[in-house]
């Protein structure tokens, strides 16, 4: 039983940091939401975790069909 939940733990700490990764790098489609675009926070979280800065030039915006978050970047 020990086994089963040591590899659960290990599967569930993987997935985290993969999908982690993933978000920072802009891998994943799910968009960066308007507090974290060009938030100088997000990009030393993002820096700390993965190494590389965030490609603005491949990301969206999570609304980007808002005509004033638009206007705002």
């Amino acid at each position: 039983m020990l086994i089963v939940i040591a590899l659960l733990v290990t599967g569930w700490i993987a997935a985290a940091v993969i999908g982690t990764m993933a978000y920072f790098r802009g891998e994943q489609s799910k968009p960066i939401h308007p507090r974290n675009w060009n938030n100088q926070g997000f990009e030393r979280v993002a820096v700390s975790v993965t190494g590389v800065q965030t490609n603005y030039g491949v990301r969206v915006p999570a609304y980007s069909s808002d005509p004033y978050i638009n206007r705002n970047f």
